[in-house]
């Protein structure tokens, strides 16, 4: 006899389709009540299965919004390590982020649903900058891997995330250049603004 009722609810039991569901269902209710007025249980209601379900895919009701982040630290740190022996450091990250591109691209519809619900929401806003944290770290590691030094992976890794950061920024203003050519400006802009410190 199962733990709970998907069977009966004729949820479906692909694990990746009850996931999007549950994300669906949670950005539905944020928008629609707010962050603070809904609960895991409301998601899984929402959703069409149990609050037991909901914990089995999310450890709570902010990592709902933020599932795509283990992809993307794998996908970066992946392409880091694939880069070409001898490459500096930003110029790897900067290929890295390139790679990134098609699956920024492929989530964006929904990246920009929950927007202004992680922008209102403070408890979302901490979770968005953990993640990212987690990313630099991961970045940090995956340059050490490589070769580079502890202090100078630190410092590459976090500039070459707030410079893909930006970049992201500039395209959601302006669609009339691609992702790619936001990368490349952003990075120029970088490398022009290290050369006036010398």
């Amino acid at each position: 006899m199962t733990d709970d009722c998907d069977s009966v609810r004729a949820v479906p039991r692909n694990g990746d389709e009850v996931r999007l569901r549950l994300q669906e269902a949670a950005l539905e209710l944020y928008l629609e009540r707010g962050y603070d007025k809904t609960t895991a249980a409301d998601i899984a209601a929402r959703a069409g299965v149990t609050e037991r379900t909901f914990f089995r895919h999310f450890t709570d009701k902010r990592e709902v919004f933020f599932d795509g982040e283990a992809e993307l630290r794998d996908l970066l740190t992946g392409a880091v390590a694939a880069v070409p022996a001898g490459t500096r450091p930003l110029p790897a990250l900067r290929a890295a982020f390139h790679q990134a591109v098609p699956l920024i691209e492929r989530h964006l519809p929904v990246t920009e649903r929950r927007a202004p619900v992680i922008a209102a929401t403070p408890a979302l806003q901490e979770r968005s900058l953990a993640k990212t944290a987690g990313l630099v770290a991961a970045l940090t590691d995956a340059l050490r891997a490589r070769g580079v030094a502890e202090p100078l992976a630190a410092l590459c890794a976090q500039v070459g995330m707030d410079t893909y950061s930006a970049a992201i920024r500039r395209w959601a203003a302006d669609r009339g250049d691609d992702l790619h050519t936001h990368l490349d400006r952003a990075f120029n802009d970088l490398r022009l603004a290290a050369n006036a410190l010398k």
